[in-house]
């Protein structure tokens, strides 16, 4: 197998250049070795597996860049995009002043445009620095990144202001004999504690159940702030706190997929379990509802990047884990000064944070 290893101070990640999937990544910390994100059970497991299934399905793990995100129905592509199912080559990789940074390149176009995808680390930061650049081609691509991480006994969630959440028109597994799910679809509401369910009465997004079984899916709109978006997932068994970050006006929208032994079907089998897909996008579901009109378009969010020849954009993200210090996560948190400040009730803590790199506050493409 493929993999490319970066590493700096306290941190290691490891890239699958097969497909492009993070296979691993781990962060030292106060004498412990945090693993934020999942790997599927079935990759590397040698099992005989459908002949159908997309390669980003086969090795899914970790994290992962959808350019589109689910179905590619403008450009053929398997789900997700050649982004996330096909052969990525090492462009650079060196120390750099007090830490390390990787270039890795799609072999593939997208609508015509180059991907290369970009790692940065940094001595004592336990966060993976992500950046995305698209240079060329023609047309508009929706973008997601799709961070995975799993949990044994559950955990809770905090986020960033939301305007609002929202489920599509259908449920991702709708057929009771191969899987099933607890929200309600559509439904809408701009309270995370309470959203509609499925079998009336309402539940809370910020609480992940183990025993609640489901496939779910689910899209929160960012609301109008000055800071960064961010997801924090306390996950109790694991006593580690994950964080997921993003510039909103690059990506508006962060999904989440809850899969937590809600399809029965092989390679799923029952066995994905605790499972939760943070994924901050530009995007709706599916390459041509993101370029055409759809639901979010009409509440004034972007849903793609345009393409063109002579010209480039990129979208940043960081991904980190830190010890869980007590049980919960933050409220707020505020990141400024090369550092990172974590407000949960008690007394902040604080963590070394590249402040500048989301460019919050600076111009994005359109």
């Amino acid at each position: 197998m493929d993999i490319c290893t970066i590493k700096a101070k306290g941190i290691s990640v490891s890239l699958d250049l097969t497909v492009g999937h993070i296979a691993d990544m781990t962060v030292e910390s106060g004498g412990r070795r945090l693993r934020p994100l999942h790997r599927a059970p079935w990759v590397d497991s040698g099992e005989a597996l459908p002949k159908d299934l997309p390669q980003g399905t086969v090795r899914l793990s970790g994290d992962f860049l959808c350019a589109p995100f689910s179905r590619s129905d403008v450009e053929e592509a398997p789900l997700h995009g050649w982004t996330a199912n096909s052969a990525w080559d090492v462009a650079e990789s060196c120390a750099t002043d007090g830490g390390w940074r990787a270039v890795f390149r799609l072999r593939h176009k997208v609508m015509g445009a180059s991907v290369d995808k970009i790692f940065t680390l940094r001595d004592g930061h336990p966060f993976l620095y992500q950046e995305h650049v698209f240079s060329g081609g023609s047309g508009a691509i929706s973008v997601a990144h799709h961070p995975m991480t799993a949990m044994k006994g559950g955990g809770r969630l905090a986020f960033s202001p939301k305007r609002f959440a929202a489920t599509p028109s259908d449920p991702l597994e709708p057929d009771p004999v191969r899987g099933r799910f607890m929200l309600a679809y559509p439904a809408r509401s701009s309270d995370l504690g309470q959203f509609p369910a499925a079998s009336g009465g309402t539940l809370d997004l910020t609480q992940y159940r183990m025993e609640d079984r489901r496939e779910d899916f689910i899209t929160l709109v960012e609301a109008d702030h000055d800071g960064p978006g961010w997801t924090a997932l306390a996950r109790q068994a694991e006593d580690d706190l994950v964080l997921v970050l993003k510039n909103p006006a690059e990506l508006p929208v962060t999904m989440l997929w809850l899969s937590n032994g809600g399809r029965d079907y092989a390679p799923w089998s029952g066995r994905h379990l605790g499972v939760l897909g943070i994924e901050d996008g530009r995007t709706a579901v599916g390459h041509a509802a993101s370029i055409g009109d759809n639901w979010l378009k009409r509440e004034g969010v972007a849903t793609a990047f345009a393409l063109g020849e002579g010209r480039s954009f990129s979208f940043r993200h960081v991904i980190g884990a830190l010890p869980l210090s007590d049980g919960q996560p933050p409220r707020e948190i505020i990141t400024a000064d090369s550092q990172m400040r974590l407000s949960a009730g008690g007394s902040p803590s604080e963590v070394p944070f590249d402040s500048a790199f989301l460019r919050i506050g600076q111009p994005v493409a359109a």
